[in-house]
């Protein structure tokens, strides 16, 4: 029988992640995991049970393959003729913490649970963060 536990009841944790030299796929899958809970022996589909992270030195990231030259970020300004279009190294240049929740976030689910998971990725471009008060523990990858 599948023990359900309640979304207040289940253990939260903070974890610190080094992204300087992981590839940004492997990185994105990892922390997906850990933010949805499935690490847990507690793990339910439906309910939010996992942990937060932190991921710091975002504009250290690795890419591999073609990926730096070929991969896009589309969005459109709402005007006509407004789509835009960036390299993915254009992005890391001017947005790294953008790369990394965005992988992330297309790992989690797409409903209201995954809106509230990816409110626990905080990603910073630097080696400083301001969660120290959570006293976060190193996730080694």
């Amino acid at each position: 029988m599948t023990k359900f536990i309640k979304t207040e009841d289940a253990d939260r944790k903070w974890y610190v992640v080094d992204a300087s030299d992981q590839v940004l796929g492997r990185l994105a899958t990892r922390v997906a995991s850990v933010i949805r809970g499935k690490h847990k022996p507690v793990f339910t589909p439906n309910m939010d049970t996992g942990d937060f992270v932190i991921v710091i030195n975002a504009d250290k990231i690795k890419l591999t393959g073609k990926r730096a030259n070929e991969k896009t970020y589309f969005h459109h300004t709402g005007y006509p003729g407004g789509g835009k279009t960036r390299t993915i190294t254009e992005m890391l240049q001017k947005n790294p913490e953008f790369v990394i929740r965005q992988a992330v976030k297309g790992m989690l689910p797409k409903n209201r649970l995954g809106r509230k998971l990816i409110k626990k990725l905080k990603v910073y471009a630097g080696a400083e963060h301001p969660h120290t008060a959570q006293k976060p523990e190193t996730l080694s990858l």
